[in-house]
């Protein structure tokens, strides 16, 4: 399966905060990426619109356009009679993924120590609160959500286009299984305390420290959902090596 660039997701993962309601079609597309990714619905699972509607409670428009969103992702494939499925996502791909991110949010957090205004920094420091406040109130959703605006603070921090530009493109891609891996036991706790390596690095200016705590940071992610993977589908994946 080739994981194609979701634009659609990308633009609901920007503009969708804990306080803000979502669309009739972000539901079942949020609802179905995450069944996907944490393997409640499996791979070659038939996805009728019908069905689905009646499911959620709504007209098939919005649902047949999550799905359309869900196939540009590579989440679903087009079959036959145009009716979709669960793809089988390859482990190896998804890997190399979270690989490749790790390498790209390194150089973002290393631009982002010398190039972040002192309003972006603080910017920072409030987003990684948001972060502390979710976690303490058990809120994954959350923290899931305050998650995504750290890294985006940090992106938008680097003010260098051309490596923005690269992680819009690949973040998309990977961000359901990234935000399937933080519903795991105990991983938004050790989420926040790799934030807060990271968070510190850039403070003190360390862009040795801060690309490095991004690497480590990603490099967990990666492996949680490795691990979640392996559960879910019954066999191991096997990292690449650095």
């Amino acid at each position: 399966m080739s994981l194609q660039d979701p634009v659609a997701y990308d633009k609901r993962e920007n503009s969708a905060t804990p306080s803000e309601p979502v669309t009739r079609t972000e539901e079942v597309h949020n609802r179905l990426a995450e069944e996907i990714t944490q393997g409640v619905l499996a791979p070659g699972t038939k996805l009728d619109e019908t069905q689905l509607a009646e499911r959620f409670g709504m007209s098939r428009t919005p649902v047949r356009e999550a799905l359309k969103q869900l196939n540009a992702m590579g989440l679903v494939t087009r079959g036959a009679r145009r009716m979709m499925t669960v793809a089988d996502v390859s482990p190896r791909e998804l890997d190399q993924l979270f690989e490749i991110m790790g390498e790209i949010e390194a150089v973002c957090a290393r631009m982002a120590t010398s190039n972040m205004t002192s309003e972006e920094r603080k910017r920072l420091v409030c987003l990684h609160e948001k972060c502390r406040e979710c976690m303490h109130h058990g809120d994954s959703q959350g923290y899931v959500a305050a998650n995504v605006a750290f890294h985006n603070a940090i992106y938008d921090g680097a003010h260098n286009i051309y490596v923005v530009e690269t992680v819009q493109k690949l973040k998309g891609r990977l961000a359901p299984f990234r935000q399937a891996q933080l519903y795991t036991h105990d991983r938004t706790a050790r989420s926040f305390e790799e934030h807060e390596a990271i968070i510190n690095a850039i403070m003190r200016g360390d862009k040795d420290a801060a690309a490095q705590a991004t690497r480590v940071h990603m490099g967990a992610a990666r492996e949680t959902y490795a691990n979640l993977y392996s559960q879910i589908r019954g066999r191991p994946v096997e990292l690449v090596k650095e």
